[in-house]
């Protein structure tokens, strides 16, 4: 021992080379190995081995150094040096690498949901901060579960020591009309207001019309849901988000494009359904959970879309993920197109919602880039495109993006296609549950050398058949409701029931029945059967008709089998029994009708008496009658007697019903 401290003594400098070289092996070393260990579920006994070797290697390099120390033969162990420095350095590379790697994959994970409010006022309003409004008016949603229509205000009041009267309404579009009629200098509203109302013809230019004073933000959990080992059967919500803002964390959104699918990875099969964005369906965070078009659950949510499809569907939603359509551009892209078959041509506008870059695609197959793979998945209004046309069209996409993934072999654009998701993409899966789709991933690359993913896949399509329908947006119960007659899609029940046992059989959840039959015409091509497409009939949606010139016993009868009250108020008419008017519009949802008041006619108008008309003794007329300058007056009509006013219809909370 005291022979080798004084060798020691006597080669300081190589003794400290010597430690520098073991410090830099040791911390890539383990800076490797815990890299390593983060990829949990991948590939776990290849893990374990190089493990291994990467442990036998560090003691290896540790003992040859230690020896040189003894030895003290320079020359030899100079290449052991400099060997183990070029490894050291391969090893924090390959370590760097994995690790950037995983951070992209953690950057897409979230627990939390970013909300923003803001006060808004017309264009010219000259206001430029909280100090600008004074002691005027400020407009609030009356709804104490809205984050950015109640609670955030609430924040900016109380933080700001905002003394203006608040005036509170019953629903988004009430707090803008109050805005655009001035009734009301400045509103709180969400701050992507200008593209969650912009599918509402009205407000097609509010973003035009207004500007936005002061804005705050408040991050919320989301819902934490059950974890699930992903070699089991899963669902996952796909949302397409219609922002102009590249971080999709930092906005509300309208639900554009909802997309379910399952997934069974012991099968391979999947099942993928567009849901259109005006189905009529009960909202999960609506009060009583009024029905409403599906799109507009996305104003509270990912939990509040989740939980409004699960009620529709009876289909447990495992996982979500939500993408800014900047995102699927920027994907696309980084895949060099994707290539699909566009039946009919067209032109949309560019992600930017700019008409003057417009994206025109001719029909055929042909590799389409990111601008044009959004334009094509988005576009409804030409002929031949409609809500239905443009759900399979994102399937395509869908189809064509999976197709090129496959295909993807090297590091370079595997970090270029993490780039371009970067923070235009959020899920609520884990860093380790994306992680645990590798060996599925594994699998299903093996397989599809030769084969189009959505063959391998056993990529299933379904179909949600359904009726268009206007229906009055209001809600005796509770006075809510925007007061106007709204677009909506409503399902058929029948369909939307073969749709959900399809998804329940991939799940493992209900038992297939076998088709035992099948018939064929060799004359005829075969045309694939899309589950929930077909000729379905019987409306699950009752409207309130107008009772106007119907006997009062047809509205007794129709809101007993309905079960609202029916109140009767008199009137005067010319026919007895009928009925004038009623207090509630025609077109509205009977499942939020009350009490309907109907005015009919008891008794008949009173005639104004004939006034007596006195004869006045006759003149002898001359033999010539003078001439005269005066033209000759022809004796006014009697009038007609008139009828008395019907009432107008009255729609409490509804504006414009009681001005």
């Amino acid at each position: 021992m005291k022979e080798f401290w004084n060798s020691i003594k006597k080669a300081r400098g190589w003794l400290v080379i010597v430690a520098i070289i073991f410090l830099i092996n040791t911390l890539t070393t383990g800076h490797f190995l815990y890299v390593l260990s983060q990829f949990n579920n991948v590939e776990n006994i290849g893990r374990l081995i190089v493990a291994i070797v990467v442990i036998l290697l560090w003691l290896f390099i540790t003992f040859k150094l230690i020896q040189s120390l003894f030895k003290r033969k320079i020359k030899r162990y100079l290449r052991v040096c400099i060997l183990t420095l070029i490894y050291s350095v391969i090893l924090f590379v390959i370590a760097s690498v994995a690790a950037t790697a995983l951070s992209k994959l953690g950057q897409f994970t979230t627990t939390k949901t970013t909300y923003s409010a803001s006060i808004v006022a017309l264009k010219d309003n000259k206001a430029t901060d909280l100090k600008g409004i004074g002691n005027k008016k400020i407009g609030i949603l009356n709804d104490e579960k809205s984050v950015d229509g109640y609670q955030i205000p609430q924040e900016i009041i109380k933080s700001n020591n905002l003394k203006n009267k608040i005036e509170k309404y019953d629903s988004y579009p009430h707090l803008i009309d109050a805005l655009l009629e001035e009734k009301i200098e400045y509103v709180f509203l969400p701050t992507n207001y200008a593209i969650m109302f912009k599918s509402m013809e009205q407000y097609q230019d509010l973003g035009e019309k207004t500007k936005i004073i002061y804005t705050q933000k408040k991050e919320i959990a989301n819902e934490k849901r059950a974890s699930k080992k992903l070699t089991e059967p899963f669902t996952v919500l796909l949302m397409g988000v219609d922002s102009e803002l590249e971080d999709v964390r930092n906005s509300s959104y309208n639900g554009d494009s909802l997309m379910l699918l399952t997934f069974n990875p012991k099968t391979l099969s999947t099942t993928i359904m567009s849901i259109p964005r005006d189905t009529y369906v009960p909202i999960a965070c609506f009060p009583n959970k009024r029905k409403n078009k599906i799109t507009h659950a996305a104003w509270y949510g990912e939990d509040c879309m989740i939980d409004t499809i699960e009620g529709f569907t009876g289909v447990t939603i495992d996982y979500y993920a939500k993408i800014n359509f900047k995102g699927v551009v920027k994907l696309v892209d980084a895949l060099g197109g994707i290539d699909v078959y566009v039946p009919r041509g067209f032109c949309e506008q560019d992600s930017n919602r700019d008409f003057g870059n417009l994206q025109c695609l001719e029909p055929g197959q042909q590799t389409i880039n990111g601008e044009q793979a959004l334009a094509w998945a988005r576009h409804r209004k030409s002929a031949g495109f409609d809500d239905f046309v443009r759900g399979q069209n994102q399937q395509e996409v869908v189809k064509g993006i999976l197709n090129k993934l496959k295909d993807v072999r090297d590091l370079d654009t595997v970090y270029k296609i993490l780039d371009s998701l970067g923070n235009t993409m959020e899920t609520n899966m884990t860093r380790d549950e994306i992680l645990s789709l590798y060996n599925v991933g594994k699998d299903v690359l093996l397989k599809s050398r030769d084969m189009p993913m959505e063959e391998l896949l056993s990529m299933q399509k379904l179909y949600i058949s359904g009726y268009d329908q206007y229906i009055y947006d209001y809600s005796q119960i509770d006075g809510a409701g925007t007061g106007l007659e709204l677009y909506n899609f409503v399902p058929y029940k029948q369909s939307l029931k073969e749709i959900t046992d399809a998804m329940k059989i991939n799940l493992g959840l209900k038992e297939h029945k076998m088709v035992k039959t099948f018939s064929f015409d060799v004359n005829e091509e075969y045309e694939e059967s899309v589950i929930g497409k077909g000729n379905y009939s019987g409306s699950s949606v009752t409207l309130l008709p107008d009772f106007t010139g119907y006997d009062k016993s047809e509205a007794i009868a129709f809101g007993a089998e309905h079960g609202f009250t029916v109140t009767i108020k008199e009137t005067t008419g010319s026919t007895m029994g009928m009925i004038v008017n009623q207090n509630l519009p025609s077109g509205m949802d009977v499942d939020y009708v009350t009490n309907l008041v109907i005015y009919v006619v008891t008794s008949p108008i009173a005639e104004e008496p004939e006034e007596e008309i006195e004869e006045e003794p006759e003149e002898t007329p001359s033999e010539t009658p003078e001439p005269t300058d005066e033209p000759e007056q022809t004796p006014e009509p009697t009038p007609e007697p008139t009828s008395t006013p019907t009432p107008t219809p009255i729609v409490p909370g509804v504006p414009g019903e009681n001005e």
